[in-house]
C-alpha cells in the first residue's frame, strides 16, 4: 500500500516567436502526461498534482540518482524545483538543465508538497539506488 501524496506541481514554459506553441505543449506533455497546459503572455503554464508520468521517465532513464540530486540541491522547505531542457522534453527524454539557460528557455517545475513531506514524496518519485537498481522503500 501505497502512502496518499497531496503535490501541486507548477510547470512553466516560454514559448519563443520562433516556436510553434502545440510542440512546446507536446514537449510538456511528453514528460508530464498528466498536464493540460495553457498559452498565456509568451509561456505554457500546466498544474497538475502528481508526478507519475515523469517518475516513470526517470526509472526509464535511469538517472534517479541525477534526479535526486537535482531535487534535494533545491530542496527549501516543502517545495523544490528544477528546470528541464525544452528540446530533449520534445524527444521524450529527461535532460535536467544546469548552469545558463537554453537559448529558448528552458521548461522549470516547481513542486510544492503538502502531505507528507517533500523528502518522502522525492524518494518516492525517484528513489534511492543502489548499483543503480531503485530501493523498495515501501
Amino acid at each position: 500500500m501505497s502512502a496518499v501524496y497531496s503535490v501541486d506541481v507548477t510547470i512553466t514554459a516560454p514559448v519563443n516567436d520562433t516556436e510553434v506553441t502545440a510542440r512546446v505543449a507536446d514537449a510538456v506533455r511528453n514528460l508530464f502526461p498528466e498536464a493540460d497546459p495553457t498559452h498565456r503572455e509568451g509561456e505554457l503554464v500546466a498544474e497538475v498534482h502528481t508526478m507519475e508520468g515523469f517518475s516513470e521517465a526517470l526509472h526509464r532513464a535511469e538517472i534517479l540518482d541525477t534526479a535526486r540530486s537535482v531535487f534535494f540541491d533545491n530542496l527549501a522547505g516543502d517545495s523544490f524545483s528544477f528546470d528541464l531542457k525544452k528540446q530533449a522534453a520534445f524527444e521524450s527524454r529527461v535532460n535536467f538543465a544546469v548552469g545558463e539557460p537554453a537559448e529558448l528557455g528552458d521548461i522549470h517545475v516547481s513542486v510544492t508538497v503538502r502531505e507528507p513531506d517533500a523528502e518522502s514524496y522525492i524518494d518516492y518519485v525517484a528513489p534511492p539506488t543502489e548499483d543503480g537498481k531503485p530501493l523498495d522503500t515501501e
